[in-house]
């Protein structure tokens, strides 16, 4: 069971906005937390306002999503330093 990563037009904006070996970077990262059973083994739960989303760490960057079990989808909502992710 493989998982699907979608990027929402924020998110691939902000991905494309980054330098190449970093972009490349996040890329390879969804790629491997596609190939996993459950893909919050990877990441960590959002509390407060943001409860709904995941994060995914990848050095000084931030990936936040939303899982959406039915349909087997990680959506990207937001890409970003962790200084500025979260705001």
């Amino acid at each position: 069971m493989a998982w699907k990563v979608e990027l929402t037009e924020t998110a691939r904006k902000q991905l494309t906005r980054l330098d190449k070996t970093q972009a490349q970077r996040i890329t390879k990262y969804l790629r491997r937390v596609m190939m996993l059973e459950d893909p919050r083994d990877a990441g960590k739960a959002l509390t407060g306002n943001l409860r709904t989303y995941w994060r995914y760490r990848v050095g000084d960057y931030r990936v936040i999503c939303e899982i959406r079990d039915a349909e087997l989808v990680i959506v990207a909502v937001e890409i970003g330093h962790r200084s500025e992710v979260y705001g």
